[in-house]
């Protein structure tokens, strides 16, 4: 099944997915990142799809369509979201059931992009990751596999995202895997 990652950000996701064997075909940034050279040191084809308009006039369709093309052209069956900061919801009707996202809680509880600073608001003793496919409606579709974390007394936002980020790199490769094996939808 031939693999195409979204990334916006430092690429330590994607490292995870490389590290667990994942075979990767080609790496999408929506900005100049870290992911981008994580994918050309692992020898895998980095594309930057670069978004340049942040107003509320962006053009998300034609940034969408201009993008399933480029997946499209490499022959892309399964999209792995891996904090792409770039919502692109026609992607899910055209990889339908092959668009996994990951998010920092445990839906459907804290959605949306500040889910672990809610998540610490709201007082929650525990919190953790979900993969899941994502659909049209953000942070929506079939929950693939969740893992628990503590909310530790004292945690700020950026301790827990990373102890939260640490159960990521380890169930999103596993659930990627298993998602090609024809073991999960």
């Amino acid at each position: 099944m031939r693999v195409g990652v979204l990334a916006s950000g430092s690429g330590t996701i994607l490292e995870s997915i490389l590290a667990a064997g994942v075979a990767v075909d080609v790496v999408v940034a929506d900005r100049r990142c870290r992911a981008l050279e994580v994918a050309e040191s692992a020898g895998v084809e980095a594309v930057l799809h670069e978004r340049t308009d942040f107003s509320a006039s962006f053009d998300r369709d034609g940034y969408t369509d201009d993008l399933l093309r480029l997946l499209a052209d490499r022959g892309v069956e399964l999209v792995v979201m891996a904090g792409f900061g770039t919502i692109v919801p026609k992607a899910a009707s055209a990889f339908p059931d092959r668009l996994l996202n990951t998010h920092p809680a445990l839906l459907p509880a804290f959605k949306g992009w500040h889910a672990v600073r809610d998540a610490l608001d709201a007082g929650v003793k525990v919190t953790g990751c979900t993969v899941h496919i994502a659909t049209e409606e953000l942070d929506e579709g079939p929950i693939l596999a969740q893992e628990a974390v503590p909310v530790l007394p004292g945690d700020t936002e950026a301790t827990l995202q990373e102890r939260i980020k640490e159960v990521e790199r380890v169930l999103y490769p596993d659930t990627i895997k298993k998602v090609i094996a024809g073991e999960l939808p």
